[in-house]
């Protein structure tokens, strides 16, 4: 094998079967405290939502009760924001995705239940989360909007009051603080897993290329292309005019460096030009959403096959995948920790009482039926294999995993 280094986004990740409460928007996907749902619960009546509330106990974690309007509520959430609210419409999505009333209730309740146990975890090791925390995340989660009024929206259409979100943050990073509590010293990366991976996506990082860039306000036109005349003619040094002049901050004191586009994102104008680049040339100016942008090719990564060594391939490579392999571990640690852990609780749940609003008569929905209602196999609503991609907060959890700052926006 040779790789060579002349001096879209990868993603690894695998995308599985989604159960009910996945299929909801990832927002809703972290728990809600009781006393924020029993307040929901009111305003539900005070604003004359009615979803047929039967009161009662659906489930009991350890002695910790779970509210059956709580299970109600959520399913009939989940086919409000789905177009399911017919009762047609939701009999044939539970046939056409293998459910009924009592399996659809069962995940609901172990969802409550996995909260319910995290929280009563959290607790026990005397895990807890800062508010000043929970504000951080909010407010770099905002920043992706252009307005209040453009961020209320995005909750809206998850389905989601701010209080909602709060809570979501907040019980997502301490899921976070649990699983470092328990699994920390699991996120290892041994070489040879992280070759394993290399060579495994070596054709995605086959060709990758790395940049550094000047980014310019929309309006400093006459100075970019100043700046660019000067560089061209060698008598301005690329990097130390990024240090100059570059409006991106965080790359302008490393050269304008903005990484390797195999695993950074950069929006389409941006890779179009670099695109066309050869290692060691530099850009006309480039318009996008940022500003200008000149941009130079600093380096090429070329590969005819599978190495044999970690340093067959750029170091930015290896640390990438080593950390996702670090994840993968911990994470594996913390689901078996979590699963033990589960099998010691007291989990008593509760029948299904007959008149919740989503319980119907399966027996009307055979095959024959969704078919003719769905005549091209689409399924109404949202289908159990969905990738629910649109909620506020999974925009929050991609943008956790990229750059925040205004050199990787630069390329986002």
């Amino acid at each position: 094998m040779r790789c060579t280094c002349s001096s879209g986004a990868t993603s690894f990740r695998t995308v599985g079967k989604r159960n009910i409460h996945e299929a909801r928007s990832s927002s809703s996907q972290d728990f809600c405290c009781r006393r924020i749902r029993c307040l929901l619960h009111c305003l539900g009546w005070l604003c004359g939502t009615n979803y047929g509330y039967t009161g009662g106990v659906a489930a009991t974690v350890n002695g910790a009760e779970i509210q059956e309007d709580t299970i109600t509520k959520y399913i009939q959430d989940f086919r409000t924001s789905s177009d399911l609210t017919s009762d047609d419409d939701w009999g044939n999505w539970m046939k056409e995705n293998s459910f009924d009333p009592a399996t659809v209730r069962d995940q609901v309740i172990d969802y409550y239940v996995e909260n319910e146990l995290k929280k009563q975890a959290c607790d026990e090791k005397g895990i807890t989360v800062e508010q000043s925390q929970v504000d951080d995340e909010i407010n770099n989660m905002k920043a992706n909007y252009d307005s209040d009024d453009a961020w209320k929206q995005a909750l809206s259409s998850a389905g989601l009051t701010e209080d909602q979100y709060r809570e979501s943050v907040e019980a997502g990073l301490l899921d976070k603080a649990l699983e470092d509590a328990v699994a920390g010293d699991a996120a290892t990366a041994d070489d040879s897993k992280v070759l394993d991976m290399l060579n495994t996506y070596y054709t995605m990082f086959n060709g990758a290329k790395k940049s550094s860039h000047i980014l310019f306000a929309s309006s400093d036109t006459e100075k970019a292309q100043e700046v660019l005349d000067q560089i061209n003619a060698g008598t301005l040094d690329f990097a130390e005019a990024a240090k100059q002049y570059s409006t991106d901050t965080a790359s302008a004191a490393d050269g304008g460096n903005v990484g390797w586009d195999a695993i950074n994102s950069f929006v389409t104008d941006y890779t179009d030009a670099l695109d066309g680049l050869s290692v060691g040339q530099v850009s006309g100016l480039v318009t996008s959403d940022y500003g200008i942008h000149i941009i130079k090719c600093t380096d090429e990564f070329t590969c005819d096959g599978k190495a044999t060594s970690l340093s067959a391939y750029p170091q930015e490579f290896v640390d990438y995948i080593s950390n996702i392999v670090k994840d993968q571990s911990k994470s594996t640690a913390y689901s078996n920790w979590f699963n033990d852990y589960k099998a010691q609780a007291d989990i008593q749940n509760n029948d299904m009482p007959e008149n919740v609003p989503y319980n119907l008569d399966m027996t009307k929905y055979d095959n024959s039926d969704s078919s003719s209602d769905n005549s091209d196999g689409s399924s109404n609503g949202a289908s159990a294999d969905t990738n629910a991609d649109a909620s506020a907060t999974e925009d929050s959890s991609e943008s956790s995993n990229e750059k925040s700052s205004d050199s990787e926006n630069s390329g986002q």
